[in-house]
């Protein structure tokens, strides 16, 4: 499990790549306002499957579910991103939801890694490389560098990737 603050820097990330992709669907509304509510949605969605847990009903705020069982299931959540997307154009507030699927992937991918793992089909699937807390740097930064990735392909048609490969190929420091 990623930290807290972890979860939140990739649920911006998260953020940045729904708005893209709302963007690209040509959903984005007037003034980029669906792709505003998708970032949003993500940033919210980031840290969801924690704190869909938490019995907010009640007065000791305990765990209605067992951590790591139904609010982190892979299937649910990369169903609800796909059913946001494709109903984009006809719902103007699915792209809230599809930001906030799209944290809620975000967290689970930031999970996966810890050696409890998370539950994307049956049963719990680990990448076992770190303990919780550990390594946050290394998940946050895959997260940005996926949404750069996104963000340019979407918005300046890839410019940016497509100079970085012609540097590495060409071999020569980049200056």
């Amino acid at each position: 499990m990623a930290s807290n603050k972890a979860h939140h820097a990739t649920g911006w990330a998260a953020g940045l790549i729904a708005a893209a992709l709302v963007a690209h669907a040509g959903t984005a509304g007037p003034q980029g306002l669906r792709a505003g509510l998708a970032l949003f949605g993500a940033i919210a969605g980031g840290t969801a499957p924690d704190w869909l847990e938490v019995a907010w009903w009640s007065r000791s705020r305990r765990l209605w579910i067992t951590h790591r069982t139904l609010t982190h299931w892979g299937i649910g959540w990369a169903a609800a991103c796909a059913w946001a997307y494709h109903s984009l154009a006809a719902h103007p507030v699915a792209a809230l939801g599809f930001g906030f699927a799209c944290g809620g992937l975000m967290h689970l991918l930031a999970d996966w890694p810890n050696p409890r793992g998370v539950p994307w089909i049956y049963g719990r699937h680990s990448l076992k490389l770190w303990n919780s807390g550990r390594c946050d740097l290394i998940v946050i930064a895959a997260a940005w560098l996926a949404a750069a990735a996104v963000a340019d392909h979407v918005w300046f048609h890839g410019i940016h990737s497509r100079w970085l490969v012609d540097v590495v190929r060409a071999g020569r420091p980049i200056s």
